[in-house]
């Protein structure tokens, strides 16, 4: 009963900003899974930029940050629903829906850069598979972005997976506490507000938590300056969907301009993120007090090895996980990423 009278209540919100728009040919309400004032949020406020500029100003997007209208587990609902138009958010959010949502969102230790999933998503069938995914739950996918591949979080030196034997870290559930158990760590549930206290306390010694910059920004390297970076591990895919029926609706050169704007935001967001990162690292070493941890090409290897056993079993448990994990380790060994 609570999201459904959350979702009632939040649509009066909705459709009162609706009504107050009318003056845009195509206005449209979007809610991020960022809150305001994150890196990630301040950079998705630049495709709303760009897609009226791109279309003259046809097309408006109010972009709301997380928690305005429902909790950031409950969009693809108010989505279909029509009580938000879109969403910018994290795929695996929705993993309890269809463990494939899952998979193909932080498939953990597949990609080493950001510019390879993109790849896989335009020409490995990665964009197809998301819209056969989100289809039957009345969303239609546009494009995808990913703040890059985050940095790993440790008290103690890590240099490969032998070191992971017994490590005491926080991840969060499903595929990325199941790939760490295999691999011998003991991953534990905390959320992300808990990350740095239980650092400092000695709770835990690692955490899968975000990218270089903003673990340095918020004093994670601080009292765990062990980092391994660039990460081994997790690269979130980031959403861009919206309603389908809206979406069916659109003019094709409108469709193509959010299609156009999407691809490139995901690039310039990778681009700014990284170019944060490396200041980060830089500032990190020139400390003194953090020593940052490369894991070789070997030890990346080992790691992806555990991961695609964990895949396999996250594979099983639906038809559309075993079709993601089908193509997803098909393109992988096509391209030499994979054994």
């Amino acid at each position: 009963m609570r999201p459904f009278l959350k979702l009632t209540c939040a649509a009066a919100a909705v459709f009162a900003f609706s009504g107050a728009a009318t003056a845009q040919e195509y206005s449209f309400t979007f809610q991020s899974s960022d809150p305001a004032g994150n890196p990630n949020f301040e950079l998705q406020q630049t495709w709303v930029e760009a897609i009226a500029e791109r279309t003259d100003g046809d097309v408006k997007i109010e972009l709301l940050p997380v928690g305005s209208v429902v909790e950031h587990n409950e969009t693809q609902d108010a989505i279909a629903a029509g009580i938000l138009d879109g969403h910018i958010t994290d795929t695996s959010y929705f993993a309890g829906k269809d463990p494939a949502f899952g998979l193909i969102a932080n498939p953990v230790g597949a990609w080493s850069a950001p510019q390879q999933m993109f790849d896989f998503m335009s020409e490995g069938g990665g964009n197809e598979l998301m819209n056969e995914l989100l289809e039957p739950y009345g969303l239609h996918f546009i494009g995808a972005t990913t703040p890059g591949l985050e940095a790993f979080v440790s008290k103690v030196p890590l240099e490969g997976v032998d070191d992971l034997q017994g490590l005491k870290m926080r991840a969060p559930e499903g595929l990325v506490q199941q790939v760490f158990a295999a691999a011998g760590a003991t991953p534990v549930n905390l959320p992300g507000s808990e990350v740095f206290t239980s650092l400092d306390k000695g709770v835990i010694d690692a955490a899968d938590y975000s990218v270089f910059s903003t673990n340095q920004a918020q004093g994670l390297n601080d009292v765990a300056p062990h980092p391994v970076y660039p990460g081994f591990h997790s690269m979130p895919l980031v959403e861009v969907s919206m309603n389908k029926e809206k979406w069916d609706a659109l003019p094709d050169d409108i469709k193509t301009a959010f299609e156009e704007t999407v691809a490139e935001f995901a690039q310039r967001q990778v681009k700014a993120l990284a170019e944060n990162d490396a200041e980060a690292v830089a500032a990190a070493k020139e400390s003194g007090e953090i020593t940052v941890h490369d894991w070789s090409e070997e030890e990346r290897a080992e790691f992806r090895k555990i991961a695609q056993g964990e895949w396999e079993k996250v594979a099983a448990k639906s038809e559309k996980a075993q079709k993601v994990y089908d193509q997803l380790t098909t393109y992988l060994q096509e391209k030499g990423l994979v054994d």
